[in-house]
C-alpha cells in the first residue's frame, strides 16, 4: 500500500485485509515491527484524536513521529497559489510539504475544508495539491471532502458489536450544531456503511441534502456491496428498526460558504438533537455512534452519550487499532 487516501480506492478483500490485521495488533501487538521508521504528521486544522491516535500507534509498533503545525510550530503555513507573500505566513507548502516528508518514511496530512465554494471543496483542492507534492507514502488525515481513518474505525467497531453488514441498518442524521461544519465525515460514513453493504439512511433536515456526487458515490457503493441507499427529513421512517443511529453535523449545502444564510437556516433547527425518544422505535440493541468531539445538550442529550447505547469511546479507541492496521502495511509493504 502507497497511499490510504479514500476506502473507495480499495477491494472489500483489501478492507477486511486491513480489518483483521486492526484486530491482531489489537490483541497481540507488534512493539518492534516499525522500530526506525518515522511518521511526519502534517495539521493544518487542530485535532485531539487524529493527533493523539497516529502517535500512540507510531509508538506501539516500535516507531516514532513528528507533528507540524501552522498554530504550534511553525509562523504561518501559506497554501494558496501565486500569491505574494508578503503577509504573516512565512512559509508555502510547494516547499514545507516535500521538506516535511523527506524526513519521515510516510506523511500524514489534515486539510479541512475551505467552505467558501461546495465544488472546490468536492474536488478536494487542498489536500490534492499538497497529495502532489509527496514523495512518500501518504495517509488522508481529513480532507475536506474525506475521513477514511474514522471510517475504518466505524467500519471496525460495528464488527467488534456484532452489527450486521448486509441487513442492517444505518442512519446517519444531521443534528443541530451553532456552526457550520465540514462535509468529510458525512461524506465518509455514509459512504463506509454502503460500502458494507448496509440498508443506509441519511436524515437531514430541508436544506441539509448532501450534494448528488456524495450520494452516488455511496450508491455505487451499495449497488456493490448488496446495501441501499435513502434520504429523507421523515424522523419516524428513518429511525424505525436501525442497528446504528450516527449523529453528525455539517453545512448547509443550499447555502454552502454562505455563513448568514447557513445561520438562518439553522436556527430554528436546535431540536434536531438526539435524545432516548429516536431510540422508541430503533432496534433494541441500537447503538449510538458520534466521531466526537461532541457538544453536548447540543448534538446529543448527557443521558443518550453517557448511556448504554453510546458507543463513542470504543469508535476512538478503534481509531489507533485501525490506524496501526494502515502503517504497518504502508511502512512495511510500500
Amino acid at each position: 500500500m502507497k497511499e490510504f487516501h479514500d476506502l473507495a480506492d480499495l477491494s472489500g478483500e483489501e478492507i477486511q485485509d486491513l480489518l483483521t490485521l486492526a484486530s491482531r495488533l489489537q490483541t497481540n501487538p507488534e512493539p518492534r515491527a516499525l522500530a526506525g521508521k518515522v511518521l511526519a504528521l502534517l495539521f493544518m486544522s487542530p485535532s485531539l484524536r487524529t493527533l493523539a491516535s497516529f502517535q500512540a500507534a507510531m509508538v506501539r509498533l516500535g516507531g516514532g513521529s513528528f507533528v507540524i503545525s501552522p498554530n504550534m510550530s511553525i509562523h504561518g503555513l501559506e497554501t494558496r497559489p501565486g500569491i505574494v507573500m508578503d503577509g504573516m505566513a512565512a512559509e508555502h507548502i510547494r516547499e514545507a510539504v516535500p521538506v516535511i516528508a523527506s524526513y519521515a518514511d510516510a506523511i500524514g496530512i489534515r486539510a479541512f475544508a475551505e467552505r467558501r465554494k461546495l465544488e472546490d471543496d468536492l474536488a478536494d483542492l487542498e489536500y490534492n495539491e499538497m497529495r502532489r507534492l509527496c514523495q512518500v507514502p501518504l495517509i488522508n488525515m481529513e480532507s475536506a471532502i474525506n475521513h477514511p481513518c474514522q471510517s475504518l474505525a466505524d467500519w471496525k467497531t460495528m464488527d467488534d458489536l456484532g452489527v450486521a453488514g448486509q441487513g442492517g441498518k444505518f442512519v446517519l442524521s444531521w443534528a443541530y450544531h451553532p456552526r457550520a461544519l465540514p462535509l468529510a465525515v458525512p461524506a465518509a460514513t455514509v459512504h463506509m456503511a454502503a460500502a458494507r453493504g448496509m440498508q443506509v439512511t441519511v436524515l437531514r433536515p430541508e436544506g441539509f441534502e448532501l450534494p448528488d456526487a456524495i450520494m452516488q458515490k455511496a450508491r455505487q457503493a451499495a449497488e456493490a456491496s448488496g446495501g441501499s441507499i435513502n434520504e429523507t427529513d421523515d424522523r419516524a421512517a428513518a429511525v424505525a428498526g436501525a442497528h446504528v443511529i450516527y449523529a453528525k453535523s455539517w453545512s448547509s449545502t443550499r447555502h454552502y460558504g454562505d455563513r448568514i444564510e447557513d445561520q438562518d437556516l439553522r436556527n430554528d433547527l436546535d431540536h434536531w438533537r438526539v435524545d432516548d425518544s429516536w431510540f422508541d422505535t430503533a432496534d433494541t440493541g441500537c447503538h449510538f455512534m458520534h466521531c466526537l468531539p461532541v457538544r453536548r445538550g447540543v448534538v446529543v442529550t448527557d443521558e443518550v452519550l453517557d448511556g448504554p447505547r453510546s458507543v463513542v469511546i470504543q469508535e476512538a479507541q478503534n481509531r489507533m487499532y485501525a490506524q496501526m492496521a494502515v502503517l504497518h502495511r504502508i511502512m512495511l509493504q510500500p
